[in-house]
């Protein structure tokens, strides 16, 4: 049995026509009957990096007993000149999230995934413990279990006060070593109130996992990478899921 976390996130890959970009990191977000791959909005478009997709590409797990077989889905950005995808900003300028709705009729019918839903979604008012074990899970270089089409997790941890927004933005900071290809993975707390035997999905959503941070003082020479992150909370998705 393959834990549901896993099946959760997606490898995500930009290209322009048919000339691969760049890999990314996504999951499945699941509102009423509706499904939506979450991401980072600059995986979707970038401008300081003149990343300009008109397309990405997902890989799904097409059988349930045999994980080995997988296709991939590509997924338009733009649609009559107008970008699918719905992003959103808040007082504290541009927020790095980006949803777009999948057509659940046009997947493959025998595609295997798993997806949050609004019940995983971590109150940003309720406090986390400064320190607090945290998982991320996507594809940090691309890299993955190729055979069977698995992320990996890094281990995290909660490294700013959980509500605040650090610095004014819509984020907060974790403490792990992460590699691009990892923007727009998911940042999930084990779920400690209720039985994980009567839950197949026993994780708590807590952000959106967007780059790592730095600082312009730091000397390369002298100073190791702080190996900070910045996570965009979650509970954005209400919003950007809102009919």
């Amino acid at each position: 049995m393959i834990e549901k976390l896993l099946l959760c996130a997606a490898r995500v890959m930009t290209f322009d026509q048919q000339r691969l970009l760049t890999n990314a990191s996504g999951f499945f977000f699941k509102r009423d009957e509706r499904l939506f791959l979450v991401t980072s909005r600059h995986v979707m478009i970038d401008k300081p990096s003149k990343h300009f997709p008109n397309r990405i590409e997902i890989e799904l797990h097409i059988n349930e007993v045999n994980l080995t077989e997988s296709i991939g889905f590509s997924i338009p950005l733009y649609r009559e000149g107008k970008s699918v995808w719905r992003q959103a900003t808040d007082s504290g300028g541009e927020i790095d999230v980006a949803v777009i709705e999948l057509d659940r009729k046009a997947l493959p019918p025998t595609a295997i995934y798993a997806a949050f839903n609004e019940t995983h979604l971590y109150d940003p008012l309720k406090p986390i413990e400064i320190g607090s074990p945290l998982l991320v899970v996507g594809f940090p270089l691309g890299f993955h279990d190729t055979l069977h089409h698995m992320p990996v997790v890094r281990q995290a941890a909660s490294a700013s006060a959980f509500g605040i927004r650090f610095q004014g933005k819509g984020y907060f900071l974790t403490d792990a070593r992460t590699h691009r290809g990892v923007s727009g993975a998911p940042v999930v707390m084990r779920r400690t109130e209720v039985d994980s035997a009567e839950d197949d999905l026993p994780w708590l959503l807590l952000g959106v996992h967007s780059a790592r941070i730095d600082i312009d003082t730091r000397d390369l020479k002298l100073d190791e990478a702080l190996g900070l992150n910045c996570a965009w909370y979650a509970d954005i998705l209400l919003k950007l899921t809102d009919k």
